[in-house]
Formats: C-alpha cells, sequence, structure tokens
C-alpha cells in the first residue's frame, strides 16, 4: 500500500509506502551501488542518479485506501524518488572527494532538481543526504536522495510562513540575509566562510554541531548558484564534513538537507522574494558515540532542547574546519 493520507491534527499529508519495509541492509560481499553491480548502475560513472528501487512517492501511483467511515482522506503518492551516487568508490568519504568531484556533484543534484521542478504536478523538490547508522543508513556506499513531493512538506511551510512575514514586518527584508548579517557581527557562531558561503551553528538551533550553510547572495534555489559560488559551496562541504570526522576521531553521521523554494504553486510564487537558499545538518551526536535524542518533548510536543550552548561547538567546529582546509 503506497499513498498520502492527511493528517488532520497537523494539517499535512503522511506519506504511506509499505514498499520500503523490503528495502536491503548491505550484503557484506555486494554493494547495488558500485559500478556494474546493480541493475540500474552503469560499469563507469563518477556521480550517477537513477529512479529509487523503493520509492515512497512514485509517477505511477496506486488508487489509495478509501476510508470506509468517509471522515478521513486520502491521495494519490504522486512524485519522485531519486537516488543520488556520489562517488564509485564504495568506501570514499565525501571529504575524499576532489572540489571538482564535489562540484560535479552539485551540478547533477541541480540538474536532478530542475528536471522534477519540470512536473506540475511536484510542489517542492528536496535533495538530502543521510550518514551513518545512527541516523538509520542501511547501505554505507556514498549517496544522497531527492524527493520531488506534491505538497510543500510541513517544517518548509513553517519556514517559508516564518521569512514571509519577516519580509512582510521589515521592510521587504530577507530573514536568512539579516541572520547572515547578525552572525557575521557576532562573530563567535561563524564556523566557515568564502566568497559565496557562510557556515555557521546560528544561536537557535536544536543540535550541538547543527551548521547551516547560508548563500551570501540572496537567492531561493540551488540552480541558481554561479559556477562560481557552486564551487564554492563544494570547498565548503568537503572541509566541513572533515572536520566533523576530526571532531570525535570517527566517522560522523548527520542528515544533510537542501532548503529551497516551492515550484508550480501559486500559494508560493513569491517566495524567491523571501525565501533563501541554505543546507541544514543535523548531526545527532553530542559527544564522543552520545546521541542527542529527539525523545518526548521535541518528538510530541516540538519543544527541542540543545545539550550545548552553541557558542561553546562553534569554536571547536570552526578550528577543525580552518585545520582541514589548511592540511590540503
Amino acid at each position: 500500500m503506497s499513498e498520502l493520507r492527511w493528517n488532520p491534527l497537523l494539517r499535512t499529508w503522511t506519506m504511506v509506502a509499505s514498499n520500503r519495509k523490503h528495502r536491503p541492509t548491505m550484503p557484506r560481499d555486494w554493494c547495488p551501488f558500485c559500478p556494474g553491480e546493480g541493475k540500474k548502475v552503469p560499469e563507469h560513472f563518477t556521480v550517477y542518479a537513477y529512479d529509487n528501487d523503493f520509492p515512497a512517492l512514485t509517477t505511477s501511483p496506486d488508487v489509495p485506501y478509501a476510508d470506509s467511515t468517509g471522515f478521513y482522506m486520502s491521495a494519490e503518492n504522486y512524485g519522485k524518488c531519486e537516488v543520488i551516487l556520489y562517488s564509485p568508490e564504495h568506501t570514499a568519504k565525501f571529504y575524499e572527494l576532489s572540489i571538482d568531484h564535489i562540484d560535479e556533484l552539485l551540478a547533477l543534484i541541480s540538474e536532478r532538481c530542475d528536471a522534477l521542478a519540470a512536473d506540475e504536478r511536484i510542489k517542492y523538490v528536496y535533495p538530502f543526504e543521510n550518514k551513518g547508522e545512527a541516523v538509520g543508513v542501511t547501505m554505507p556506499h556514498p549517496h544522497g536522495q531527492l524527493y520531488g513531493y506534491p505538497f510543500v512538506p510541513q517544517k518548509l511551510e513553517v519556514e517559508l510562513a516564518s521569512a514571509k512575514a519577516y519580509h512582510a514586518d521589515h521592510d521587504g527584508h530577507c530573514l536568512f540575509c539579516d541572520m547572515n548579517h547578525a552572525e557575521l557581527t557576532a562573530k563567535e557562531r561563524i564556523v566557515a566562510e568564502n566568497d559565496s558561503f557562510l557556515g555557521y551553528i546560528p544561536f537557535f538551533t536544536d543540535y550541538p554541531y547543527g551548521v547551516f550553510i547560508v548563500a551570501k547572495r540572496h537567492m531561493g534555489y540551488l540552480s541558481e548558484c554561479t559556477a562560481k559560488e557552486r564551487r564554492d559551496l563544494a570547498e565548503m562541504l568537503k572541509y566541513l564534513t572533515k572536520a566533523f570526522d576530526a571532531l570525535f576521531d570517527a566517522p560522523f553521521p548527520y542528515m544533510m538537507v537542501y532548503h529551497q523554494r516551492p515550484v508550480n504553486s501559486e500559494a508560493y510564487a513569491d517566495s524567491d522574494e523571501y525565501f533563501h537558499f541554505h543546507i541544514e545538518f543535523y548531526p545527532p551526536f553530542r559527544e564522543a558515540n552520545k546521541i542527542k535524542y529527539y525523545a518526548s518533548s521535541e518528538m510530541g510536543a516540538w519543544a527541542a532542547a540543545n545539550t550545548s550552548a552553541v557558542e561553546e561547538t562553534a569554536p571547536v567546529l570552526k578550528r577543525l574546519y580552518t585545520q582541514a582546509k589548511e592540511g590540503e
């Protein structure tokens, strides 16, 4: 059974995808993401995108379940799920890839975002990466994913509403541009900076090492990056992920998500005026091998708690980022 079910309490859709129960755990002697091994993976590639074998969303959806009471609402799970292979090397770490390689990866993600956005039934395009067993990764070969939703997910709706309200209340200012200015003024939470992007652990984040990478120039979508901006983003991602692994001298798990403006939506037709492209990291480790769990307060009430003041964690990560960059 695969469909969307409407949650009337939170006013958002839940994706039902029974097929995802059958996702494989990585066999010891075989990887479907390695060159030539899987049905969809070619013999030679640098980066590669293909349709997910176990999609939560599909362009050929089933007829949704009809609730017998007539009270609940369901819909087709129309959309797209893709796998983005970062490298042919099974054990490659993100920061071991060259800047040219990561730039090529970002170009592919950008291209696929535009391709999914061309489908008018898709309303939000969402690239992301899960890294490490602590966040549920079953396939360790370096890869990310790309979802094209037929709706704007709720967290993005909240961000968009906040950014739009700020824009209206502050003489057309962008909330993210002003966040950048505040963080540059304070300096203590800045982790990384180059010509095109800022990396910082925001004043309010709920993860001790929850870095945001925010474009300096106001833009709403990954594909709006110039060649220079995309390469600067590649550089920052390379050294930040290296700094993460240096924190506890061990592979550092995280969720990395790209937040960009919606597509094909009249309700958000003006979102390029107030929304701003950025990347958010959710790393679950608070100390070496100690997980910062999203427990009852966080999950049940959405009342987040951070176990560390970010003014303490940001300087540590900044030092490691600088060392990673200088060590090249």
